[in-house]
């Protein structure tokens, strides 16, 4: 059996990899194959299933597996309370059958195990849940090694450690589980056709879904209604308006991700008023915007007397977003012991005020942002991994404005539109010579620096047209800009040939031979260009 420091960084290795994949892939099929075939390199699994309840016949079906063939997946059908995946699904609870062969309930219904010595196989199936409802199971086979029989009446220490090493996996299991809910929902639903009159959490009925395959082919626009407050036509754009289609329906807890000034809140914003709770209190709090000491007693309220200054009780924004959704923006700022009450919000839906005992319950979607990379706060200390793997049951990239760069003249448009209104001026046009600097610009700023700069160039405006010289300093001149135009033809291909190969293993989180596809390269030639320009695929990986 592994020491706990290696389960510790195998479990850390295994789930920053299930999070990618669901993260990056967007056929939702493959992200559930992937997932398995993950869990099987990472756990020795034997097999591996994800089985997904139809609530309008009760039945449950093996939906993707790993291990089984065609015919053994087709047989893989159970009722609500049949068997140990049926009773994992009315129940709600984790299930562990330490050997299938003794276990009465254990039906092995598709016939895959009949080979094999079933005194060491062990079966654990965790629930998967939207919310608190029960949609799916998870569930693998491993082989675990015999104990020793028990000598004095006293248990041996080899069935201590099985014991120990089943519940590592069923804590493994539930985060992966949780992890993947969204994608079984999307199933669920794609199966129910129209969806039943089950309730999802929030009492409230869930919104019709569409066929499948118009989601895993990259549906158009036609069909999801583009949030009012995000402008952009950009493939990236368009993917992003694709994700808050798919997690507003849901209840699920949102991560945006992004860099500063992408428009994170924005987001935010149009998951919860295309959501079923859109009727209901969206709570904004900016967890970096005021003192540590004070951020407790905003977040979940005090009673008269818990500290100084504390002269009557006070609701928190938690209790004020009951029903609704709460935005916290920079999530990565909070403190450890805040970090603690937020993961019990979570998991429990209830807290307590400062300085109080009673328990407070609370119904609330919690959508998180960050400009930080949460994964290097966790090996530093400074954020709980399980409230991580919580936060990121569905993680939306907002693209920041270099990767879309056809929007930004109808985002300088709309803020022109805008700031005329607010200044009471009547610019009509952008010049051509403004309009190359706005698209040459490397915006490190993001859309956040591309409004500044709107503004400042409509105050400045006096014939009611944006020139070049109306835009800031760092705008005026390639120098300037960061796109100096010095050198030698070959270095400057070859400074264009390094930023190209920088940009692809970005995107690809370091991986090489994607990267290599993408630039239409062989693995060998982008190995040499690599070496060439002292590039080290690693540091990209996140």
């Amino acid at each position: 059996m592994p020491t706990p420091y290696q389960q510790e960084q195998s479990s850390i290795g295994l789930l920053a990899e299930v999070s990618r994949t669901v993260n990056n892939e967007e056929d939702i099929s493959k992200v559930l194959r992937l997932v398995l075939f993950i869990l099987s390199e990472h756990m020795n699994m034997l097999r591996g299933m994800v089985t997904i309840l139809n609530r309008g016949t009760s039945e449950i079906v093996i939906n993707e597996s790993f291990g089984l063939s065609e015919t053994e997946s087709r047989r893989g059908r159970y009722q609500i309370g049949e068997g140990i995946i049926g009773k994992v699904v009315k129940t709600g609870k984790p299930a562990v059958v330490p050997r299938i062969g003794e276990e009465p309930l254990f039906l092995d219904r598709t016939g895959s195990r009949s080979r094999e010595k079933k005194e060491e196989l062990c079966f654990i199936c965790v629930p998967i849940k939207a919310g608190a409802e029960v949609i799916g199971t998870l569930s693998a086979d491993r082989r675990l090694s015999t104990p020793s029989v028990a000598v004095g009446g006293k248990k041996s220490r080899a069935e201590e450690a099985r014991k120990d090493t089943l519940q590592y996996y069923v804590d493994l299991l539930s985060i992966i589980a949780a992890m993947i809910s969204q994608a079984v929902r999307l199933k669920q639903l794609a199966a129910e056709g129209t969806p039943s009159p089950a309730k999802t959490q929030g009492s409230q009925p869930l919104p019709p879904s569409k066929p499948l395959e118009d989601e895993e082919a990259g549906e158009g626009l036609d069909e999801i209604e583009r949030p009012a407050n995000i402008i952009g036509n950009t493939k990236p754009v368009l993917s992003l308006f694709r994700m808050i289609d798919k997690i507003s329906r849901t209840s699920a807890t949102a991560l945006i991700l992004g860099e500063s000034g992408v428009g994170k809140e924005l987001v935010a914003n149009a998951i919860h008023f295309k959501s079923l709770r859109a009727g209901k209190p969206f709570i904004k709090f900016n967890c970096a915007a005021l003192p540590e000491n004070i951020v407790e007693s905003e977040l979940f309220g005090h009673e008269r007397g818990a500290f100084t200054g504390a002269a009557a009780q006070r609701r928190g924004r938690f209790e004020l977003a009951d029903g609704g959704s709460i935005f916290l923006d920079e999530v990565g700022e909070l403190s450890l012991a805040v970090q603690a009450k937020l993961l019990r919000i979570i998991q429990e839906k209830e807290f307590e005020r400062l300085g109080g005992s009673r328990t407070v319950k609370t119904d609330v979607r919690i959508i998180a942002a960050t400009n930080r990379n949460l994964e290097e706060l966790i090996r530093d200390g400074a954020f709980r991994e399980d409230l991580y793997y919580r936060l990121n049951i569905f993680p939306i990239t907002v693209p920041p404005l270099r990767e879309r760069k056809t929007d930004i003249i109808l985002l300088a448009d709309y803020f022109v539109e805008r700031f005329n209104a607010l200044n009471h001026k009547g610019v009509r046009r952008i010049s051509t010579t403004a309009i190359d600097m706005l698209m040459r610009y490397h915006w490190p700023g993001n859309v956040r620096e591309l409004q500044n700069c709107i503004e400042r160039a409509v105050i400045l405006s006096e014939d009611n047209v944006i020139h070049g010289y109306h835009l800031p300093p760092s705008l005026q001149t390639a120098e300037s800009s960061g796109t100096p135009y010095t050198g030698s033809l070959q270095q400057k291909l070859d400074s264009i040939e390094q930023e190209m190969i920088i940009e692809a293993l970005k995107r690809t989180k370091g991986n090489m031979s994607r990267a290599a596809a993408q630039l239409g390269l062989s693995d060998r030639i982008m190995g040499l260009r690599m070496k060439k320009f002292a590039v080290d695929y690693r540091k990209f990986r996140t």
